[in-house]
């Protein structure tokens, strides 16, 4: 699916990935015991931040990334009855390597 979102500054925006619905003894979690998910896929990127003096700093995440990210930042999002995230790149906590 085509973003039709460019974040700016350093800002990201964030497909979350949902977790599973059952836990590994076999119990299914019903939606009020769920937690709000961490952990997306990147799908837009801002150009990076301005240093004082004018300069870009380059972003260290990436479109196609897998990022975990504080559980209350951001701000939620409904683009085409699809729920993303925009973060600053600073609530980006990690990136999980492939």
């Amino acid at each position: 699916m085509a973003v039709k979102l460019q974040p700016l500054a350093d800002r990201v925006v964030v497909r979350p990935i949902e977790r599973e619905e059952q836990t590994k003894t076999g119990i299914y979690l019903p939606d009020t015991a769920k937690e709000k998910p961490q952990e997306g896929e990147v799908i837009a990127v801002g150009p990076g931040r301005k240093s004082e003096d004018g300069k870009v700093i380059a972003m260290d995440v990436k479109v196609g990334d897998i990022v975990i990210y504080a559980k209350y930042g951001g701000t939620e999002i409904k683009v085409d009855d699809e729920e993303l995230m925009i973060l600053r790149e600073s609530d980006i906590l990690a990136k999980k390597s492939k």
